[in-house]
Parts: C-alpha cells; sequence; structure tokens
C-alpha cells in the first residue's frame, strides 16, 4: 500500500497542480471520443500505450476483453458499452487484445480453471475466438499459436460488439465505427484487424 500512498503524494505534488484547470473541468462532465475495451491484465496500461489523457478514454476491463454476447445476464461490460454509445456518443469503439493474455491461455486448458467456476464460465464467451483463429506468425516464436487464438478473441469479441443493439444502432445511423485492436507487450506495437482483408495489420 505504501507505494500507492508515495504515488498519491506525487500526483497531488507535481501532477495535479501543473493541470489543475482540467481536472475542474471534468469534474462537472466528461466527453470521450473512445470507448476502450480491453482486458483486465495489469500490464495493459491505456492512456500509456496511446498518450491519452483524463477524460479522453471510457473503458470496460474484463479478463480476455470479452464482450458477451446478447442475450446473455446483464453483465458490467455490456452496461458499460450501452452507456457510452447512447449517453456518452462516443464516436469509436475499441476491442484491444493483447499478447501473453492468460485467458486465452486458460482456454486452450481448461484444467487451469478448475477452482474459478465464475472464471470458467466467464470464458465461455471466448469459444468462438476458435472459430477465428489468425495465421501463425513466425515473428511471435515460441507463442505462435497462443498469439493465434488471441488474435481470433479479438475478432469474435468484434462480431460481438456488432451484435450489441445500441451499437448496431449507432453503426447503422453512421454514427460509430468500431475497431479491433492486438497489442503487443514485447515490442510495445498495436496491430488493427483489417476488414477487408481479412488480417491484422500494424497501426503505426
Amino acid at each position: 500500500m505504501q507505494k500507492l500512498i508515495e504515488g498519491h503524494k506525487r500526483f497531488l505534488a507535481d501532477i495535479f497542480p501543473a493541470r489543475k484547470s482540467h481536472f475542474h473541468l471534468l469534474a462537472e462532465s466528461q466527453a470521450p471520443a473512445w470507448l476502450f475495451i480491453t482486458c483486465a491484465d495489469s500490464r495493459v496500461v491505456p492512456d500509456l500505450i496511446l498518450g491519452t489523457d483524463p477524460g479522453d478514454l471510457f473503458i470496460a476491463r474484463s479478463i480476455g476483453n470479452v464482450v458477451p454476447v446478447t442475450g446473455h445476464d446483464v453483465d458490467g461490460v455490456t452496461a458499460t458499452i450501452e452507456y457510452s454509445v447512447e449517453v456518452l456518443n462516443v464516436r469509436h469503439a475499441i476491442v484491444c487484445g493483447h499478447s501473453d493474455c492468460g485467458a486465452m491461455k486458460a482456454a486452450l486448458d481448461r484444467t487451469k480453471l478448475v477452482n474459478l467456476p465464475k472464471a470458467r464460465r466467464w470464458l465461455d464467451h471466448v469459444e468462438a475466438a476458435f472459430q477465428h483463429r489468425q495465421p501463425l506468425n513466425p515473428a511471435d516464436g515460441d507463442s505462435a499459436e497462443l498469439a493465434s487464438l488471441i488474435r481470433g478473441n479479438v475478432v469474435a469479441q468484434l462480431q460481438n460488439l456488432r451484435a450489441q443493439p445500441p451499437v448496431a444502432r449507432a453503426i447503422a445511423e453512421d454514427r460509430l465505427t468500431v475497431h479491433g485492436w492486438y497489442y503487443d507487450i514485447l515490442s510495445g506495437r498495436i496491430e488493427e484487424y483489417d476488414e477487408k482483408q481479412k488480417s491484422f495489420m500494424t497501426l503505426a
């Protein structure tokens, strides 16, 4: 806990004073342009990776960057999607998976979930990833099989995102664009899924 306390002290002393006016504006309202749906993994830090500021991203996090399919129980991810699209009017929705994803490792080996009944049920939502596995990439080395499944999961969750009624309406009305990303922790690079080419391309 001391690390967090010291970090907060530095924030109050060094960061907040310099950006006080920005935080004052955010204290009254928010208008994020992007909904960012990503994994709960501690190594994925959206503002650090993307250079965004407080108020820029509306973030939904869960293990496996899952978007539950329409018709299942109400959950935090779909509620966040609904609110961001219908109330905040975000212009872009991004599903971002990442390398070395523990959720997808568990999907490959369900024995790791024996004592985790809630996680096991949650990962039923990633089964479609196996249908969307991407071609093996030699650059992924020994993790190529896992990486192909993680990318496949991004494609699967992108389909689930489009199936959400608020998202489907917003896309039809041309007020929302959806994106599928894969973040590689080792290189720091992001790939985006190209719908026309059905493959992942380097973002930058």
